[in-house]
């Protein structure tokens, strides 16, 4: 089972319309979840052509920085829990990463966000940085933003897939190219943390 991961599109803020390259990555995928700052819930509906979408309501969703409240919709959660092949995936827009002790922890949000059942993986968004990292036995995956990558100006950022095989979660992220998506390449842009 393979699910698109994408957050902060802040269309159309950041541009007019999510690239097509994404559209194109996402197809065939079993399901799309965006982790927030969405800021137009159309790209919900974009995406949702391409499959079945679930999403986290970001800071900018709610209206921060004088941004319009965005609409109820099913899709979006505050937070998410959901079970996908067999794992239950997290899906919040904020996550403590990196971590701040002793307040600001993954494990101190885990509790708040999700008290009755830990996930197995942790879909966030909010720093438009990637990063994918096992954290006290959980898969935290940041898919970064591809129109705002590293909060720079508006330009081809990342997205990322999970992948589900017999109850194990692998993620990785793909930078967006003019021709399609590549393989993300640690080593040119550094591991965030």
């Amino acid at each position: 089972m393979r699910i698109g991961l994408i957050s902060d599109t802040h269309v159309p803020e950041a541009c007019a319309e999510l690239w097509p390259q994404v559209f194109e990555a996402f197809d065939g995928v079993d399901g799309i979840i965006h982790a927030g700052d969405i800021y137009d819930l159309r790209i919900l509906d974009q995406l949702h052509e391409v499959a079945p979408v679930l999403g986290a309501r970001g800071n900018g969703d709610d209206g921060s920085g004088g941004r319009p409240v965005q609409p109820h919709d099913e899709r979006l959660g505050d937070p998410h829990l959901v079970e996908i092949g067999g794992l239950w995936i997290g899906i919040n827009h904020v996550m403590p990463i990196p971590e701040m002790p002793p307040h600001l922890t993954v494990a101190a949000a885990l509790e708040r966000l999700w008290p009755h059942r830990r996930p197995d993986v942790v879909v966030y968004g909010d720093t438009h940085v990637e990063h994918i990292a096992t954290i006290d036995g959980i898969l935290c995956v940041n898919p970064g933003s591809p129109t705002l990558p590293h909060n720079l100006n508006t330009q081809m950022g990342t997205i990322g897939f999970l992948d589900i095989d017999a109850g194990q979660a692998g993620a990785t992220i793909w930078k967006i190219e003019p021709h399609g998506i590549e393989p993300f390449d640690w080593d040119t842009w550094g591991r965030p943390w």
